[in-house]
């Protein structure tokens, strides 16, 4: 199995970092996970699209994580040659935002469907919404989730990827918590967003000091993978940015706890297991 970060930023926009967005590529199989900003300018850079994935996971509803998730939708149906249904996954309210997206997208499908005479259908989504428990199985994947702790962000979901005897873990953001460990217990790889509380103290925003209660510091996401059995630590979504020169720092910080490989990586990094 390949993990491609395809978006490694947070919320606020930067030059060399997409937003929230990870592409596993399993056998024959790719899911993406999130659909953070300029997820399909990285697809497009790691040689993938809409059309080859057979399904979006959602892992939680904060807008950083589904920006472009209406792109995601129109691309996938403007490139589609025959009807052909997107599958979204994510917890209770994903139903919501779909649908609030295609409500955008109104004007612009009716202009296509106007102009062009081989586009006869309209976009088709289908949402599942699920809290724990299996996701899908395609191809000799399967994939489970289990529930995760982003309050005040609720419900929030991790997911599990496993395939010819390797798993991977998405965990999303958010920190430590049961649901989490069941995910992480013995995967190859554990690919989760990390916080460094010691520089976000050093900014006297409380809006953005806010952020350290929910998200897992470096050494609780190091933590976590040394309780499980973890193999390899991805850490991503850097808060706040993770810049040139920085790596060290953050790297050591993480196996103070951890005594796995340990990968901080820039948009498109891939990891195989």
């Amino acid at each position: 199995m390949d993990v491609v970060l395809l978006g490694t930023g947070n919320p606020l926009p930067d030059p060399n970092r997409a937003g929230s967005a990870t592409l596993v590529r399993a056998g024959g199989t790719q899911l993406l996970f999130d659909a953070g900003r300029g997820v399909l300018l990285r697809a497009a850079a790691a040689g993938t699209g809409p059309a080859q994935w057979a399904a979006v996971l959602l892992t939680h509803l904060h807008s950083d994580h589904l920006t472009d998730l209406n792109d995601v939708i129109t691309t996938h149906w403007v490139q589609s040659f025959v009807p052909t249904t997107l599958q979204v996954y994510g917890p209770p309210g994903t139903r919501e935002v779909v649908d609030g997206a295609l409500a955008m997208l109104g004007p612009d499908i009716g202009y296509r469907l106007a102009h062009h005479a081989d586009l006869t259908w309209r976009p088709q989504v289908e949402v599942t919404e699920l809290l724990s428990g299996p996701v899908l199985e395609t191809g000799g994947v399967r994939v489970v989730a289990e529930p995760t702790d982003h309050r005040p962000v609720e419900p929030s979901v991790g997911y599990r990827v496993e395939h010819d005897g390797r798993s991977v873990v998405i965990g999303g953001d958010g920190i430590p918590c049961e649901g989490l460990d069941r995910l992480c217990a013995g995967a190859d790889a554990y690919v989760q967003t990390v916080l460094r509380d010691d520089l976000v103290r050093m900014v006297p925003v409380p809006r953005f000091q806010d952020t350290i209660d929910y998200h897992s510091t470096v050494a609780q996401a190091a933590q976590t993978a040394a309780r499980a059995g973890v193999r390899t630590l991805v850490l991503t979504h850097y808060v706040p940015g993770l810049f040139p020169g920085q790596e060290d720092e953050w790297r050591a910080l993480a196996a103070e706890h951890f005594a796995g490989e340990i990968v901080l990586g820039d948009d498109l990094t891939t990891v195989t297991v």
